[in-house]
């Protein structure tokens, strides 16, 4: 048998196709079952916008019944929020201001799994607290939600790039002179209005992408042990079986967070775990038990 010395682009190509083929195995089974046998998607059921309506009655009920646990919980968010506004206010920053503040909310599935828990452990006859919140830390659905985290701050990260994209192609790539002369670009000039629309129409995609994939997945990861690929595809199907549900839950979503972020953010500390609360009731309802 007569032996060949491969070329490094080879050999290259090669460790790359075995580390990509590991790398999806290792992905497929995070969070998934343990005995190894097939995960079987939940059944998608059809929804109604009474579903919408019932899952808020019950965040707030919930909300009520943990408020003091949950408000130290999300006092971190309006104070992250000022940090990222802070950062953006920066010259260099300035034109990435309104995308960093509107991006912040892709994040915020991925911020709320504490509240999750809360009402998770709740519905199950168990007590809940801040520490339960915690404690997700050290549960086996840690991994998964991890990953789908990474998923959902890469989408952030991709909105960042695609934003500033929009402000090189329109008012760039120079910095603007001062925050003032910025603000008057983008109010007063046609490249500053094509900007914004531009950038709505981009960022309403970028959100109705991150609503697709997140709606009941980190949940589901929270609830059962499916992994992330079966998540992301129910979360998807609960999407297509209701667009009108779900594109009435985002929006609502969307509406609330625009009024809890006008007194410097500091509203998020009860909008946040009022959705949160309500995204886990809501997700109760888009599957079968």
């Amino acid at each position: 048998m007569v032996k060949t010395i491969e070329n490094p682009a080879s050999l290259t190509a090669i460790g790359i196709g075995r580390a990509a083929n590991h790398l999806g195995a290792s992905f497929k089974k995070i969070g998934s079952r343990r005995d190894g046998e097939p995960v079987e998607l939940p059944q998608v059921r059809d929804m109604a916008l009474g579903d919408i309506s019932d899952a808020l009655r019950l965040g707030m009920e919930d909300f009520m019944r943990f408020r003091a646990d949950v408000i130290f919980l999300v006092l971190l968010y309006p104070i992250m929020g000022l940090v990222l506004a802070g950062i953006g206010l920066q010259l260099d920053m300035l034109p990435l201001l309104f995308p960093v503040v509107s991006g912040f909310a892709l994040l915020g599935p991925l911020a709320a799994v504490g509240v999750y828990e809360m009402s998770r452990r709740h519905e199950k006859g168990l007590s809940a607290n801040w520490g339960s919140a915690f404690a997700v830390f050290g549960s086996t659905a840690f991994p998964a939600l991890f990953v789908m985290g990474i998923v959902m701050v890469g989408l952030f990260i991709l909105w960042m790039m695609a934003a500033y994209l929009i402000f090189t192609l329109t008012l760039g790539p120079a910095t603007p002179a001062s925050a003032g002369a910025f603000f008057t670009e983008v109010l007063t000039t046609g490249a500053g209005w094509t900007m914004t629309l531009v950038g709505i129409v981009v960022g309403a995609a970028f959100a109705a992408v991150a609503l697709a994939l997140s709606i009941v997945s980190f949940p589901l990861l929270l609830d059962r042990e499916v992994g992330v690929p079966a998540a992301i595809k129910t979360s998807i199907a609960v999407t297509r079986r209701n667009p009108v549900v779900v594109g009435a839950w985002g929006l609502i979503v969307a509406g609330g967070l625009v009024v809890g972020s006008i007194p410097l953010l500091l509203g998020l500390v009860l909008v946040m775990p009022i959705f949160g609360h309500a995204t886990w009731h809501l997700y109760r309802r888009a599957l079968d038990s």
